[in-house]
């Protein structure tokens, strides 16, 4: 099956600059789950944005309405419906992308044929999920996607996932508080975040308003950039157990020496 087109994009014109890729400290992703027409209105939508500020917008379950989100804020979007429905992923950037997100298709299940979003924000690739709902099956489509990331990557949205991702060479970055409640009775956390060569150097889950899913906001910075503040921490801790080892190992030459001295003098 061939993939979606997107559509509602407002891109860059040749050779305009990409924006800054999110290894720099402050690249600030939120992603939203907005309940096709019952949830979140573009409204909702254009007052997250002007509170969170985001350098990327991440929405799942978002309809055509909007495509006006350029209209009302300025920007880039790109929407990628899913086959045979109103309702798809959506991407926003104030930025302009140096090529449009592409969409790809996944493992499908019984019903849906779903499809991720993936754009390269410099050496990083983000994807934009609304993964089945089955347990086997959203794991193989996590797996799926990561074939389409370059080695820097992020995977965010709503996972339909419980219980550890286990998707080799990522971690699960975002925030662990629930974002949903089934059946407004048990909280899970299904809106989720994947690094791989990224860290994350915030992560929150923001208030519910009009859709049955929290919005999550992380920031995302490269691994490497955060691994001195703790590699010094690592470093002393490493150098003190050496000290230790090497006082105790001198401790015990020393006290050979000392014995073996007696009889080497004695006649």
């Amino acid at each position: 099956m061939k993939p979606p087109r997107s559509s509602g994009h407002h891109g860059p014109p040749p050779g305009h600059p990409a924006p800054d890729a999110p290894g720099d400290p402050g690249f600030k992703i939120v992603s939203w789950n907005l309940l096709r027409t019952v949830g979140a209105s573009l409204d909702d939508v254009v007052a997250l944005i002007a509170r969170e500020q985001p350098d990327l917008m991440l929405m799942q379950e978002a309809t055509s309405r909007f495509n006006d989100l350029p209209a009302r804020l300025g920007g880039h979007y790109a929407w990628a419906p899913l086959p045979g429905r109103i309702h798809g992923l959506g991407m926003w950037s104030p930025k302009p992308w140096r090529e449009v997100p592409s969409v790809r298709p996944l493992p499908p299940g019984s019903l849906v044929q779903r499809v991720c979003q993936i754009v390269e924000i410099g050496d990083v690739g983000i994807a934009n999920v609304h993964l089945s709902h089955g347990q086997r099956l959203n794991r193989r489509q996590l797996r799926a996607i990561a074939l389409h990331l370059p080695e820097r990557a992020a995977v965010l949205g709503d996972f339909n996932l419980v219980g550890p991702c286990l998707l080799p060479g990522f971690r699960d970055v975002g925030p662990r508080r629930p974002t949903h409640m089934m059946g407004e009775l048990v909280p899970v956390r299904l809106d989720r975040c994947l690094a791989r060569g990224l860290a994350c150097a915030e992560a929150r889950v923001l208030p519910r308003t009009t859709s049955d899913h929290r919005p999550i906001a992380v920031r995302l910075v490269r691994a490497e950039e955060q691994a001195p503040r703790h590699a010094v921490r690592y470093r002393a801790a490493a150098d003190g157990v050496r000290r230790r080892a090497a006082s105790l190992a001198g401790f015990g030459r020393r006290g050979r020496g000392a014995s073996a001295s007696p009889a080497g003098d004695a006649p």
